[in-house]
């Protein structure tokens, strides 16, 4: 059974994602951390496409979690191959540098960029042996272009961009492609916060994308037609920085 892997994948940009490589014919493992409501929620719409699918409750920035939780599942369920990845979970704790506090920069870090690495490390391992795999990280305008008030997170979506382009290198030859979306804003519970109407006058396409246009891009590059492209970052973001 080909399953994909959406970490992140209860709400949002992450559920838009699960539904799309659903209707690509993907068994889907929705991870979540605490909402298990949504993650219920996500669940049931996956399954209402003709697909199976289970929810599994880790936080991806703790290693012994992913270690007992995912590691754990793969154990038990050998029959069952995470063909692809996706690596979407994330968090926003903005502050100016100046009032920054640890904890804001600690858990913004190893969520992006942490979680990236250990789920990834647990995972690419099964893709090696089976040569074929793919893996999609969901990064951020942030990454690219560096937000004020954002230097956590710009930090962690900008390591996550070097490390795509690296571990690209290291696996292109055992038939596996590592690819990375940078979102711009998009409507999710993340940027219910923003100044829509202000921050949209900024943009070429004078509105928010929505979830559904950054999981199109991802179930590209998860399919066939996409096997040359690797070491990518592909800006969804209604051309405001590319």
């Amino acid at each position: 059974m080909k399953f994909a892997l959406v970490t992140g994948g209860s709400r949002g940009i992450g559920r838009a994602i699960c539904l799309k490589m659903a209707d690509m014919g993907y068994n889907i493992l929705i991870n979540y951390k605490s909402n298990e409501i949504e993650a219920n929620h996500t669940l049931s719409l996956v399954m209402g496409k003709g697909v199976s699918g289970e929810i599994i409750q880790f936080d991806v920035s703790d290693r012994n979690q992913v270690q007992s939780a995912l590691g754990g599942w793969m154990e038990a369920n050998q029959d069952k191959v995470i063909e692809v990845l996706i690596n979407n979970a994330g968090i926003r704790e903005d502050a100016l540098m100046m009032w920054m506090k640890d904890e804001q920069w600690d858990s913004v870090i190893g969520t992006s960029l942490g979680g990236f690495f250990y789920v990834t490390r647990l995972v690419v391992n099964s893709m090696l042996m089976k040569k074929y795999g793919r893996i999609i990280n969901i990064v951020s305008l942030s990454g690219l272009k560096g937000l004020p008030g954002q230097t956590n997170y710009s930090a962690a979506k900008a390591g996550v961009i070097g490390a795509t382009k690296a571990l690209a290198q290291e696996i292109g030859r055992k038939g596996i492609t590592v690819n990375a979306i940078a979102p711009g804003f998009i409507k999710t519970d993340m940027t219910e916060g923003l100044n829509e109407n202000e921050l949209k006058a900024l943009i070429p396409l004078k509105r928010f994308g929505l979830p559904e246009e950054v999981a199109h891009a991802v179930g590209f590059l998860a399919s066939a037609e996409a096997s040359y492209i690797t070491a990518e970052v592909i800006s969804v973001n209604g051309g405001l920085y590319s």
